[in-house]
């Protein structure tokens, strides 16, 4: 599917911000199903950039801004073409994704941080699964189906400081919460899992040509042989609506828009993401 994505964001200031110092993850990534035809960053008020790939792949525009200013926007936009296929995985064994080549090589997956680490009572569960589960993969599977039938997406419920465990607490949550939770509960069991941002066309069937309202969205890879990709949200492999950004350890490593300023007390940030279907 060939998809122009804009996304807008950026602060709106409380009074006047005399500097300020960002990095932006906006840009979408070139891979081998997914070709990026063109892509744009435009920063207002105009400002010193440098872009550079991060040690996860992802491509970061850095930029300052050094004159006084009461808002800042970051408007990035790509033409993307996604052509990503179904990926089984090659049905590893526990005792293949436990061993040692594999640790050495996705140790850094393996991590487990207060962001994404389940609660105990959600360990014991997961640990339950794996033990009657005769591959990784089957109960990755059965993790992200558990995640999506007992969590509702309410958007607005959670912040990007929340934790995996505290979204699992109500129950609630939104995409990020989703696919850290089901990060920490693989990892839990000796799973080499991976965060993916991105975007999400809403519409299965859209009408060519007609922008529709999105939201930067996030999903989740497991090791398998190869990185298997899942949308704990949706409960759906990721597909030609699914456009990827970065990918990290958990969203900490992934934030479309983070940085400092000064010269004011507080902001507020906003969002807008808009993508059409061109065919």
């Amino acid at each position: 599917m060939l998809l122009r994505v804009v996304h807008r964001t950026g602060y709106e200031y409380a009074g006047t911000a005399s500097h300020s110092f960002n990095e932006a993850r906006m840009t979408p990534r070139q891979t081998l199903h997914q070709q990026v035809l063109h892509t744009k960053v435009d920063i207002t008020p105009v400002a010193w950039t440098n872009t550079y790939t991060d040690y996860w792949g992802t491509t970061v525009t850095q930029f300052e801004v050094h004159e006084p200013h009461p808002r800042l926007m970051v408007a990035a936009s790509s033409t993307v073409d996604v052509q990503r296929p179904t990926v089984e995985g090659h049905g590893l064994g526990w005792d293949d994704i436990r061993s040692a080549e594999v640790f050495d090589d996705l140790s850094e997956y393996l991590l487990q941080s207060p962001s994404v680490e389940p609660p105990e009572d959600l360990r014991e569960r997961v640990a339950e699964i794996a033990g009657r589960s005769a591959t990784p993969g089957a109960c990755a599977r059965e993790v992200v189906a558990m995640v999506h039938e007992e969590m509702s997406y309410v958007s607005g419920s959670t912040g990007v400081h929340t934790r995996a465990a505290e979204a699992w607490s109500t129950r609630s949550g939104v995409c990020q919460d989703m696919s850290n939770l089901t990060i920490g509960c693989l990892r839990s069991v000796g799973i080499p899992a991976c965060y993916v941002s991105g975007y999400l066309l809403p519409v299965r069937e859209p009408e060519v040509g007609r922008p529709y309202t999105g939201e930067s969205h996030a999903w989740v890879r497991w090791w398998d042989g190869e990185w298997v990709g899942m949308d704990p949200t949706n409960a759906i492999q990721p597909g030609e609506r699914h456009v990827e950004i970065g990918r990290g350890r958990e969203y900490g490593d992934v934030p479309p828009l983070r940085g400092i300023y000064t010269g004011t007390r507080s902001s507020s940030m906003f969002v807008e993401v808009e993508l059409t279907a061109l065919r």
